[in-house]
């Protein structure tokens, strides 16, 4: 073995660590004395989906109004993006061969907790959160509090929140010596933040879905991550199989809305409609372009056509009033016996806690409009087939 590169946690050089900051100072001490040369990168936060300090900063952001929390929300952090990370990590085992030693690494802003959330909120068009610091809040007691109110397990969020006691600052910066800093630099809290929020939501509304299986940038979402890692997203799927032809499926998918309707419960998409309009939205009113076709950029209804690849897929955006973002794909799937497949997926991406109050509000109306909407849209395109498949011998007579 040529080379140890270990990834460790910044720490102060004081006596007393916390259990899991102390676990890996010792581990990276252990490597250093084992006569390998040993690199030790020592990083604080790291900003990009996966990463458990991230994620309880984008959860307990996006989940509460304001932070009641304890005094380290005020402790100094210098975190660094997964990408600059990664860039040390490779970086590092190039290194001259008699380098033994520990290296700080670190993004260029050092900030508060409290001003990460709040550059967080931000980056995610959310209000920024008041904090109220609160000194009685001991570590254990403040992890509970973070497993209730996110999906982050208690296990990890006690370790986290025990190192958060101390400021987790670079105390050197003798890697830029030996690695220059990445192209471009450094990136900021701001822009990393930007990277993982971009990538999350690509990650569930990809740009094409010819593109979907294509490695990505750091920052993406991995198959590994954990289930709670990443933007918080709400799906409705419905899935069908039917005899109809993959065309007529399309054509119908491809007629949607305006004065065609949406094939569930018209009074229902009537009053959503109306209540768009009462809040200032475009309402259900807008109609459509053409009666039978559509494209990219089309209106219809208070949906915008954000991708369309015909005769195969169709994504809509809402523009309705939302607390969050919405998305609705419908997609046809020819099947070997000359049936289709098809598939319809509701997407939202909600903002703060109204987005998820929302999505539960609305959760039961969702189990009846796209059931019916699915079951009617593939028993119009059967019928559709039917009905050619029995012109078709009285066309043949008649020549």
């Amino acid at each position: 073995m040529g080379r140890i590169v270990y990834l460790g946690g910044l720490h102060p050089d004081v006596e007393h660590l916390s259990k899991h900051l102390a676990s890996r100072k010792a581990v990276g001490d252990v490597l250093l004395a084992s006569g390998v040369p040993t690199v030790a990168l020592q990083a604080g936060v790291v900003i990009g989906s996966g990463s458990t300090s991230f994620e309880m900063i984008r959860h307990l952001t996006e989940v509460l109004p304001f932070m009641p929390a304890p005094g380290w929300v005020r402790n100094f952090i210098q975190p660094i993006a997964i990408r600059d990370v990664l860039y040390y990590l490779v970086a590092a085992a190039d290194l001259p061969e008699g380098i033994n030693r520990t290296f700080d690494i670190g993004g260029p802003d050092v900030l508060r907790y409290g001003q990460m959330m709040n550059g967080y909120a931000v980056e995610a068009g959310l209000p920024q959160r008041p904090i109220a610091s609160i000194p009685i809040f001991a570590p254990r007691l403040a992890a509970h509090w973070v497993n209730v109110v996110t999906p982050i397990p208690r296990t990890l969020a006690v370790p986290i929140i025990e190192s958060l006691q101390y400021d987790c600052v670079m105390g050197e910066h003798d890697i830029s010596t030996y690695v220059p800093d990445p192209e471009g630099g450094l990136t900021g809290y701001r822009r990393s933040v930007r990277l993982a929020l971009g990538r999350m939501r690509d990650g569930v509304v990809e740009t094409s879905w010819k593109d979907s299986a294509v490695v990505g940038a750091p920052s993406d979402l991995l198959p590994s991550d954990p289930d709670w890692s990443g933007h918080t997203v709400y799906l409705d799927l419905k899935e069908r199989s039917t005899e109809a032809a993959p065309e007529d499926l399309w054509a119908v998918i491809e007629s949607i809305g305006g004065e065609n309707g949406w094939y569930s419960l018209p009074v229902a998409w009537a009053a959503r409609g109306w209540m768009d309009k009462l809040v200032g939205g475009v309402g259900l009113r807008r109609g459509r372009r053409s009666a039978t076709t559509l494209q990219t950029g089309d209106a219809l209804d208070f949906w915008r056509v954000e991708h369309i690849e015909r005769g195969q897929a169709l994504r809509l955006r809402a523009e309705m009033k939302l607390p969050g973002e919405a998305w609705l794909e419908l997609s046809a799937t020819p099947r070997a016996d000359g049936g289709s497949d098809y598939r319809q997926r509701a997407i939202f991406f909600p903002s703060g806690l109204a987005g998820r109050l929302y999505w539960f509000a609305i959760l039961p109306f969702h189990g009846v409009i796209f059931t019916s909407m699915a079951t009617r849209i593939t028993a119009k395109a059967l019928a559709a087939t039917r009905r050619r498949s029995a012109e078709r011998p009285r066309a043949e007579a008649a020549r």
